[in-house]
This record gives structure tokens, C-alpha cells and sequence, in this order.
């Protein structure tokens, strides 16, 4: 495989991901997390991102009242938290019901 066919992949892989990421978010949000926790959760369950892809969709999110957010300054340094929100929460049951009849018709096709 060529650089450019590579690259290609790449970019597909990279809009198949962005597409599941509120429904990851909105799932692991349902406990308050800092950014950089929430990245790091993702990490260990497999999901790297960059905090450029991150902290943007945090603000689109909290700015669609799917999430709520607080500083809370009591540690060494201030940081933001993040929870769903109950209207995320509601949609977020109807993205997981919708997300896993999608996954089996995919699986359906390409197994």
C-alpha cells in the first residue's frame, strides 16, 4: 500500500470515529470527569484522541445542553467538569438503541 492509499484510509477511519464519538462522550459522561480524565478513560478502553478533537466537541456538546459543566477549584489547579445533562441523558438512551440496531445491520452486510 502507497503513502497516498494510506493517507486515504486514514481519513475514512478517522470520519467512521468522529461519528461515534458523541455517543462514546455522552456514555462516559454520565460520571463527572475533566477533560483530560475523560481522554484518559478512553485511552485505556482503547480510544485515543488528541485534546484537539476533544475539548471542541465538549464545548459543542455543553453548548447543545447534552452536557453541564463546573469548575470546581479546590485542587491543585482549577479544572472543568463535565456530566450529561438529563436532556443528554434521554437522547443518549435513543443514540445507543439507534447505535447498536446500525451496528447489526452493518455486521450484517460486511461478516
Amino acid at each position: 500500500m502507497n503513502s497516498k492509499d494510506s493517507k486515504l484510509i486514514e481519513k475514512l477511519m478517522s470520519e467512521h470515529r468522529r461519528g461515534s464519538l458523541t455517543l462514546v462522550v455522552l456514555t462516559l459522561l454520565t460520571e463527572s470527569h475533566y477533560g483530560y480524565a475523560l481522554i484518559h478513560r478512553m485511552q485505556e478502553a482503547g480510544l485515543t484522541l488528541s485534546q484537539d478533537t476533544v475539548y471542541p466537541l465538549l464545548r459543542r456538546l455543553e453548548q447543545q445542553e447534552l452536557l453541564e459543566s463546573e469548575w470546581i477549584v479546590d485542587e491543585s489547579r482549577p479544572r472543568k467538569y463535565y456530566k450529561t445533562s438529563s436532556l443528554g441523558r434521554s437522547i443518549l438512551g435513543q443514540l445507543q438503541s439507534e447505535w447498536l440496531e446500525y451496528t447489526d445491520i452493518i455486521r450484517g452486510i460486511i461478516a
